[in-house]
């Protein structure tokens, strides 16, 4: 009699279990599409310790093209007589048709490295020019890689205090958004080690300005 109840009790937490997840299921199906991305233009200026704000403007127009860029801005600073390019990319997705080679750099592969606080970034060189690229995300730190991406995605969905927020459909559970961001400086004696710490320099502070004025999402309910 004490097993039949101990099973009864143990097939009624897997029922329950069952339950739950049918219904967490339901949920997450009927909140699909319900979120949309705001409108964003990006700044004109954005302020870069150190550097001076030269010009800003519209990068080549790809939008028609890729439905899931859904902006971009060149930026312009000058530190010295020497030149910084700053390219925003906003995707709506991280795993966007464009490809990201392209907005990356080069044909050798890339340096990684990881900074406490920012994330992970890229470094490389392509004609005789010094280039940054990294994806910066709504929430957690930057990555440069698909699988940083991925396991960024994951880490941000188990926060618990993300549950509230969804279950009132003001955030989506998924938010695979991404500012792809790219710098450059021309390089000077063919010295990559100093080029690589002006940039990474920049990238830091550019980041901490990015990273609490990430776009919106915008509720559809």
């Amino acid at each position: 009699m004490i097993i039949w109840k101990q099973f009864r009790i143990l097939l009624l937490g897997l029922t329950f279990i069952c339950i739950l997840v049918v219904l967490g299921n339901i949920i997450l199906l009927s909140k699909v599409d319900q979120h949309d991305v705001a409108y964003f233009v990006f700044p004109e200026e954005i302020p870069l310790p150190t550097w001076q704000f030269s010009q800003s403007y519209f990068l080549p127009n790809l939008n028609k093209e890729y439905p899931e860029l859904l902006a971009q801005k060149h930026y312009q600073y000058i530190q010295n007589n020497l030149s910084l390019d700053i390219e925003m990319y906003y995707l709506k997705d991280r795993n966007t048709p464009i490809s990201l080679e392209n907005l990356t750099f080069t044909s050798s592969p890339p340096t990684v490295r990881k900074k406490e606080g920012i994330g992970y970034y890229g470094l490389g060189v392509e004609q005789q020019r010094a280039y940054l690229s990294a994806c910066i995300h709504a929430q957690g730190s930057s990555t440069f890689t698909e699988e940083q991406f991925e396991q960024n995605q994951y880490l941000y969905q188990m926060q618990p205090q993300r549950l509230l927020p969804w279950l009132l459909n003001q955030e989506p559970l998924q938010d695979r958004r991404c500012l792809w961001t790219r710098l450059s400086i021309p390089l000077k004696n063919g010295s990559s080690k100093e080029a690589y710490y002006i940039l990474e320099k920049a990238w830091f502070s550019w980041y901490q300005w990015w990273q609490p004025r990430f776009p919106k999402h915008r509720s559809m309910s």
